[in-house]
């Protein structure tokens, strides 16, 4: 068997899989991650009523989890602003670490007007109606016209979400925008299917009547986005439903208007053209704008990692391996540019390495792939002694760190399964951090042995 610890950071898809790879080869690890739950985005991403996907990934991961050479930390943040530093992790001495944090990053446009009230990123909008805290406890008010920019499927998500499932007063209508036209959407034909009932045809094709011409000049033919793009415009809407979906292509936002309360009244938008450029197509900014009434505007234009982790970063990413030399492995190598030189032994993967690349199945290949390197790079790294996971959770304690390892794990799903039958739900979650603790010493209470009561000889 291998000797020698190594730290994952981060609990999600990504980290969950390359702790699995490590630990089979024999090493011990220990992962650190922010939040009190494992999964990341397969537990606090994925749409809230797709239960058995939910469900599927939850398993696999609490099977990773039952792994004795793998350790888990949840609840303990690292980062240059958290309790807990990468400088402090090193000095634990691991053999390597593997950052799997994804991209925790806010991706804006820089528009003037942009700390108005009621803009919002999608991933954060997400996290909020996935119930991760502290997102959960945080305002994210919508009113009744909303813009989401992006046409990728977490806007399908989002407008799910505003338009169906959102608990109280819904929006009246959802508006995409799009700065290229409705040729280039991202999302899936099997995913738009959960809202095309909301889709209004008839504005619909107003909208593909207004920038025919501009289309035309890309030699796109407008006639023929019902029999590629939106099929759904060949067809009536499956079903009744209120709320109303739009798109408004080729613009781009460019300043956020507010009102006299600070939130956002009216959007400027940029009219653009469509130019071909090799096999695909790009935007160019005209000078002609149009103001949108709109009061909420969600950002799903993908993600940046964080720059506060203490990660060498550059440009949203942290910075890894130029040496071609380095082949394959250079790609997940983490690199100090200002030294020029890669730093020893740590390496990230996942969307850490390249934030919005993919789902699941991507993230799970990409972190398989960067331990590959890993492994080889720990079969010629000279052994190292790191603490144990027992020393490592008195250290945590001695920083007054209340981390929930794997037995708190399944406490707390056990409590949530409870919930959840208790009122005939298909799955619950705790919306707090302290309302998940609570849960876990419930369960733990109720698990401990009994205690007979002094003199009781029946019950000894």
């Amino acid at each position: 068997m291998a000797q020698g610890t190594v730290f994952v950071v981060g609990a999600g898809p990504a980290g969950l899989f390359a702790a699995r790879k490590i630990a089979a080869a024999g090493y011990e690890v220990v992962v650190f991650n922010r939040d009190i739950k494992p999964g990341g985005l397969a537990e606090y991403g994925i749409y809230p009523q797709k239960f058995h996907m939910k469900a599927g990934l939850r398993k696999q991961f609490f099977k990773f989890l039952e792994m004795p050479n793998l350790h888990y930390f949840g609840n303990v943040p690292v980062g240059q602003n958290a309790p807990l530093a990468i400088s402090e992790l090193q000095h634990w001495n691991p053999m390597a670490v593997v950052f799997s944090v994804g991209a925790q990053g806010t991706k804006k446009l820089g528009l003037p007007g942009e700390e108005s009230k009621g803009l919002y990123s999608a991933k954060d909008f997400v996290f909020n109606y996935n119930q991760l805290p502290p997102f959960t406890s945080m305002d994210f008010s919508v009113g009744r016209r909303v813009a989401i920019i992006g046409m990728g499927n977490v806007m399908v998500d989002i407008a799910r979400w505003l338009l169906q499932d959102m608990p109280g007063q819904k929006p009246e209508e959802v508006t995409v925008i799009a700065r290229r036209g409705p040729f280039e959407v991202k999302f899936d034909e099997k995913e738009f299917d959960h809202i095309e009932m909301h889709l209004d045809r008839q504005v619909m094709q107003d909208e593909l009547r207004r920038v025919e011409e501009r289309i035309r000049a890309c030699d796109q033919d407008i006639s023929k986005v019902p029999d590629t793009s939106f099929p759904w415009l060949k067809r009536p809407p499956s079903r009744p439903a209120e709320g109303r979906l739009t798109f408004r292509f080729l613009s781009s936002p460019s300043a956020v208007i507010p009102d006299a309360q600070g939130r956002i009244t009216r959007l400027t938008a940029i009219e653009n053209l469509l130019l071909r450029k090799g096999d695909t197509t790009v935007s160019k900014f005209t000078d002609q704008t149009t103001d949108l009434d709109f009061d909420t505007l969600i950002y799903a234009i993908g993600d940046v990692v964080d720059p506060t982790l203490g990660l060498p970063y550059e440009k949203g990413s942290y910075i890894t391996n130029p040496d071609p030399s380095g082949a394959e492995r250079a790609a997940y190598e983490v690199f100090d540019s200002q030294t020029g030189k890669v730093l020893e032994g740590q390496f990230v993967v996942g969307w850490a390495r390249k934030a919005s690349d993919g789902l699941v199945g991507k993230a799970r290949f990409d972190a398989e792939q960067g331990c590959n390197h890993v492994l080889k790079y720990l079969a010629e790294a000279p052994q190292k002694t790191a603490p144990t996971a027992s020393e490592i959770a008195h250290e945590l304690a001695r920083k007054s760190l209340r981390f929930i390892d794997k037995e708190a794990v399944r406490l707390l799903a056990r409590a949530e399964e409870a919930q959840a039958k208790a009122h005939n739900l298909p799955a619950f979650k705790f919306s707090t951090n302290e309302e998940m603790l609570a849960a876990i010493e419930r369960e733990r209470a109720a698990s401990a042995p009994r205690q007979a009561p002094v003199g009781d000889t029946e019950a000894a």
